[in-house]
């Protein structure tokens, strides 16, 4: 595994206004702190304490992507929970609290100095075992598309299409046209500014822009439960050392898994995965069993097949059902996108639903925002994602030398009265067959947010 690795930032929209800022926790130089790239394209900025709350960065950390077309190729060190986000029109305010403490974007804060601004992120940790990446939708579907690509030194390659630049007005329209249909507050969802869509908010945020979906998927509990308690029996595959486990629901009116028992979950804990009997431990039998029946209830699986992980013919086709979740996928161009916070969870050998890419021994990674060529020719059609490590325009920097479970992103910081943020996010986990599960990363997370 290198110690360090190119980006490519690929300038895939039709506008010149457009900057990228990398943030993350540093493995290396300064360990466990949180660090933002310079825009010389290779040094790391190391914020300081702050005397207050919402103190400004000492440097302007904006990298410029240029003219449409345009590829600025940074280097990166080995980084933690990182992010590689991508600004259209307006850059983006970073703040510090004391701590220090990085106050990153919030989509959820209306007083958050970017809560009009068109940005969008991808989602990386670059460590000693491998390079994760993913799109992420967990807290929004962005207007500005983000694509992503990883190439590895046989020459193959990795994609993740990302929207068309018209994604964004699909699944507005979409949803609209859903809540016309259930009347649930579908379109609540879609954040404007001045007419145009900026982004559209996952419905577990729903509540900060007063979208209400209290008791949404009692109704589909309830028959699941009905179901389990007639006879029929789910058999959950944990893809771990306890193996396939058996489910039905006892007298005594809980989900006994293996020797597991779950109470009912409400929307909320199916909405976020991390709450309720989805709230990981120390039993590792039960956190095994979690992400797979956290995911089944989310895509609403359960009632229409009884083996799991189920395959993508299954999900979302009963309602009620996280339709933000459903239609992501549908106006993804390749259909991978992250939804929500189980959404790799897939059937072994079972293909990649969540839109990562992830290498021990990657040569260059490429961000690309603005699908302009999203789906078309070569990977993403992207010329940035056929280049080889080293071309493509330098930001200054110096040179550079299977299926499983993803950690999924934290809940929103707290509002500390000024901001939102100010939060270290767990790491994407080991490399495939480890074993899978979100809590797994919390030793090697934990070194780092103390």
């Amino acid at each position: 595994m290198p110690s360090s690795l190119q980006v490519a930032l690929h300038n895939d929209s039709t506008t010149d206004q457009i900057w990228a800022y990398i943030t993350g926790i540093s493995l290396q130089e300064n360990s466990g702190q949180r660090c933002v790239l310079k825009p010389d394209g290779h040094s790391l900025y190391f914020p300081q304490d702050p005397p207050a709350i919402g103190t400004p960065l000492a440097e302007d950390c904006a990298i410029p992507l240029g003219p449409p077309g345009n590829t600025v190729t940074v280097t990166i060190p080995q980084i933690a929970g990182g992010r590689i986000w991508i600004a259209r029109g307006k850059k983006l305010t970073f703040l510090l609290n004391p701590g220090p403490a990085l106050v990153e974007p919030s989509v959820l804060n209306p007083s958050d100095p970017n809560a009009d601004v068109d940005f969008a992120f991808a989602e990386f940790t670059l460590n000693d075992a491998q390079l994760y990446a993913n799109i992420s939708y967990v807290d929004m579907a962005p207007a500005l598309p983000i694509a992503i690509s990883l190439k590895e030194p046989n020459g193959s390659q990795q994609d993740v299409a990302g929207m068309a630049p018209d994604g964004i007005e699909k699944l507005a329209a979409d949803l609209r046209k859903q809540e016309e249909q259930d009347g649930k507050p579908w379109s609540k969802l879609i954040v404007e500014k001045e007419g145009k869509i900026i982004r559209v908010l996952n419905a577990t945020h729903g509540g900060a822009v007063g979208a209400d979906f209290s008791d949404y998927f009692e109704p589909y509990v309830e028959e699941v439960w009905q179901k389990y308690s007639s006879g029929s029996c789910c058999k959950i595959d944990t893809q771990a050392g306890p193996g396939v486990l058996e489910g039905k629901v006892t007298s005594s009116g809980k989900l006994r898994i293996g020797e597991e028992e779950f109470d009912k979950p409400n929307t909320n804990d199916i909405l976020g995965c991390n709450s309720g009997p989805f709230t990981t431990g120390e039993n590792q039998t039960r956190n095994a069993i979690i992400p797979r029946l956290a995911a089944a209830f989310h895509r609403t699986a359960l009632l229409n097949c009884e083996h799991h992980p189920s395959e993508p013919s299954t999900f979302f086709s009963h309602d009620p059902t996280n339709h933000y979740a459903r239609l992501v996928h549908v106006h993804n161009v390749d259909r991978k996108g992250y939804a929500f916070a189980y959404d790799d969870v897939q059937p072994e050998g079972g293909e990649d639903q969540s839109g990562k890419v992830n290498a021990g021994d990657p040569v260059l990674f490429t961000v690309s925002a603005g699908g302009e060529s999203a789906g078309k020719s070569g990977g993403n059609g992207n010329p940035a994602l056929q280049q080889d490590a080293g071309n493509g325009n330098s930001g200054g920097g110096g040179g550079g030398g299977g299926g499983y479970d993803r950690a999924p992103p934290p809940p929103p910081p707290a509002n500390d009265g000024a901001q939102e943020g100010g939060y270290d996010r767990p790491p994407p986990p080991p490399p495939p067959g480890s074993g899978g599960l979100r809590d797994r990363v919390k030793g090697f997370a934990g070194k780092f947010m103390k």
